[in-house]
């Protein structure tokens, strides 16, 4: 299969605007009806209820700042978010604010300039985060009362990239991600599902200052990388995410593991 470089090329604004609606109403689907009490094993601490809270109030707090445009960090979190006293109403709370959601994300221009905290200094930015956020907790919650999950190979190839684009900016709440560095050691991430409809490959470089994803088509041949996983897109997502292990029979590892668990350590997310 023909493996090909991308690096920051997001999906039309409109596939996430529709992705979220359609990734907001599977999660509230899941956990409507569960016991909210339900441990969420890949998300240590958290029951069905706070993961759904979780959900809810991201979406509400992201709209909130699409709407208000905000050109630099915002000081507080506080927004309305009318939270049902039962937590199992949180499904249905969830579900309604869909409309509202969908609302401010057509009414916002992507390219409008705005801060974020990773590299695209646009509201596109939001939109972006906010689905795969959604999408990787609907797996969670799926998982959580023992129900099989599926993505999309082509938002989960998006996924692995706005991951990895946006990872080198989040060491102010992901500690382990501003230790992260090395001596040039190159790590290959490499999609190879069993239609062939996803033949991509991330690099990232360790340097002693830090760490940065290779521009598209800068990358050496797999051979030359010190570490190399590949597997379904779908499951190098939830990977990425730490939904999974790279030890796992889906995926074909090759090169030095310790580099692999070196890189797994810094990059909890």
């Amino acid at each position: 299969m023909e493996t090909t470089s991308r690096a920051g090329r997001p999906l039309p604004y409109d596939t996430y605007r529709q992705a979220i609606e359609r990734e907001t109403l599977r999660f509230a689907d899941v956990v409507k009806g569960a016991d909210p009490s339900t441990v969420v094993p890949s998300c240590p601490d958290w029951t069905l209820a706070e993961l759904t809270r979780h959900v809810g109030a991201l979406q509400r707090w992201f709209s909130a700042l699409l709407t208000r445009r905000v050109q630099e960090p915002p000081h507080s979190r506080d927004v309305d978010l009318g939270l049902p006293e039962r937590a199992e109403e949180y499904a249905d709370w969830v579900a309604a604010g869909v409309p509202e959601v969908a609302a401010v994300l057509r009414a916002t221009d992507p390219r409008a300039a705005m801060w974020a905290w990773g590299e695209d200094q646009h509201a596109r930015f939001w939109a972006r985060r906010m689905l795969f956020e959604t999408l990787v907790h609907r797996v969670d919650a799926e998982r959580a009362i023992g129900r099989q999950s599926d993505i999309d190979p082509a938002l989960a190839a998006d996924g692995v990239d706005e991951f990895l684009v946006n990872l080198p900016y989040a060491g102010a709440f992901a500690r382990g991600v501003a230790k992260l560095h090395g001596n040039g050691e190159t790590i290959a991430f490499r999609c190879a599902d069993p239609d062939g409809s996803t033949g991509e490959e991330w690099r990232v470089q360790l340097e002693p200052d830090g760490f940065r994803l290779l521009p598209a088509g800068a990358g050496a041949t797999q051979s030359e990388a010190q570490a190399a996983v590949q597997g379904r897109t779908a499951d190098l997502l939830l990977l990425l995410y730490g939904r999974r292990s790279y030890q796992e029979p889906a995926f074909d590892v090759s090169g030095e593991v310790t580099v692999l668990d070196y890189w797994f350590a810094h990059t909890a997310f």
